[in-house]
């Protein structure tokens, strides 16, 4: 049986598969820092990567590239450094659902998140926002302290 195939048979319960590539670029992200983020879109009831950043990128990149009316989940890795002067990362999950978009489509998002979540370990930190403040640096510098 083709490997897509039996991903998208395993996957079937929930009604939605993950393409293969999600969980790979989310491996190369984590474990060898390839990316700064990804941007994952849900497509013919497929999740499925919709953007790379690149290392070099930054969370204003990051946010510019989310569209403005329509769903997606990211995962975003922050380089920070502690009140104790060191230097960590995590990882975050994003959910998107901006207020704008269609209903059908913050439904299969809603209703799919925690399956698509847990296909990828590793993540350290979770958000959900429907517009952009809610998903700001200092929300987002708030949650790793």
């Amino acid at each position: 049986m083709k490997k897509a195939l039996k991903s998208q048979l395993a996957n079937s319960a929930s009604g939605l598969a993950v393409h293969d590539d999600c969980k790979i670029k989310f491996v190369d992200l984590k474990s060898k820092r390839s990316f700064r983020y990804i941007i994952f879109k849900i497509a013919n009831m497929e999740v499925v990567v919709e953007k790379l950043g690149q290392p070099e990128e930054n969370y204003d990149d990051f946010t510019a590239s989310l569209p403005a009316d329509e769903c997606r989940y990211a995962v975003y890795d922050l380089d920070f450094i502690t009140t104790d002067n060191c230097q960590k990362s995590k990882i975050f999950f994003i959910s998107w659902s901006p207020e704008s978009a269609k209903i059908r489509s913050k439904m299969v998002y809603a209703s799919s998140k925690d399956r698509f979540r847990r296909e990828l370990d590793g993540i350290q930190v979770e958000l959900q926002a429907t517009d952009p403040s809610e998903m700001s640096m200092d929300v987002v510098k708030g949650r790793v302290y």
